[in-house]
This record gives structure tokens, sequence and C-alpha cells, in this order.
């Protein structure tokens, strides 16, 4: 999993609520099991017309949003069936970090195993927020996780709240495998005495 990174970048606009799975990444784009390339199928059935070129009426295709690392969008972001493809589309597409009133459980927890930062706010700060986007579309936030705090020019940042565990997580790029890999040395001391004094646990190994 990548570090996440303190970062300044474009706040793309996606004002809808109930964005479930299928169409973050439609069922039939999920026939591999690596986590790349999912990218190229995030939002399939809105950003492209049926002959597969650009719809230029979806609001992610605009040309201020390209490059975007972070997706502002509605309420109950994520739900629908618990892929994981969901996440892996999002991250592979380049967003590292979402803001949204509530997301789906199963896709919050997903998402901190992907790199990727989904911060909560209330109502009012939503809509300031995506206020702030519309009537200047291309703006550039700053996310600061080791601080907590994310800052815009309309000055409509605010402090979020995170598990330590998962911020420190996050900051250096651990997910499950990660934090089983860190502790390498042991696991390997472990098996080289086993192997010693339980060899017939290894004679098929």
């Amino acid at each position: 999993m990548e570090p996440y990174k303190n970062h300044n970048s474009v706040a793309a606009l996606m004002n809808r609520n109930n964005v479930d799975t299928d169409q973050i990444v439609p069922k039939q784009f999920l026939k591999k099991v690596e986590r790349t390339g999912f990218g190229a199928h995030l939002f399939h059935d809105w950003r492209f017309n049926p002959d597969g070129s650009d719809d230029i009426t979806f609001e992610l295709n605009k040309p201020a949003f390209k490059g975007a690392k972070i997706l502002v969008t509605g309420d109950n972001f994520g739900c629908g069936s618990s892929r994981e493809h969901a996440p892996w589309a999002i991250a592979d597409y380049g967003f590292n970090t979402i803001i949204s009133t509530s997301f789906a459980d199963i896709f919050y927890n997903n998402c901190f195993k992907n790199s990727i930062l989904p911060l909560i706010v209330d109502g009012a700060k939503l809509d300031a927020l995506m206020n702030e986007i519309a009537s200047n579309e291309g703006v550039s936030f700053t996310v600061d996780l080791e601080n907590q705090t994310v800052t815009t020019p309309a000055g409509n940042g605010f402090s979020f709240d995170i598990e330590p565990f998962r911020k420190h997580n996050m900051i250096n790029g651990l997910d499950d495998i990660g934090l089983t890999l860190v502790h390498e040395d042991k696991i390997s001391t472990f098996e080289s005495n086993q192997k010693q004094s339980m060899p017939w646990l290894w004679r098929n190994a």
C-alpha cells in the first residue's frame, strides 16, 4: 500500500447521493484479482457514452477536475455490495481522499486498507465545500493528515478525527499484509526454531 502523503490537490465535485459500488465499478469488470487497472472502469456507466467516447455531461470528465486527488461527493457514498474493487478503482484512478457526510461501513473500512482517506463532515460543511468548488472549478484543497486538517482558499477548511492506529498505517503505507511483514524477522525466527523442535510439521513444506 502506498503511504498517504500530505498534499495540495484539485478537488473534484460529484454532487450525487447514494453512489453505490456497482456505479463505482460495474460488476462486468470484476474479473481480475490484482488491484491495478480498475481505474479505467471507474464510474463507467456515467463516464462513457455507448460508443465508448467520454460523456461530456459527467462531472468528472470536466477538464477542470483532471488530476484531482480529492473527491467531494454526496451522502451515503459506497453503499451497495461489499466489493473491495470499488476502492481499488478509486485509488487506481488517482483519488486518495473522499469527503462526504457518510459512507457505507464496509466501503469506509476498505478505504483505509487502500490508502484512501474517507473524511466525514456535516451537511452544512459539505454544502460550503461544494459551493466553493462549483463557483471556482479547479480549486485546490490542502489535506494534512499529520495535523488532521483540510484547508481551502475560501476558508471552508476543517479538522477531522482519525483513529491513531489507522493514521499510523496510512502514513506508513501499511495494510494488513504490511502490518504482518513488520514482524518478518520474528516470524522467521519462530519458523526456524520450530523446524528444529518439530521437524515433522515441515516435512511437506
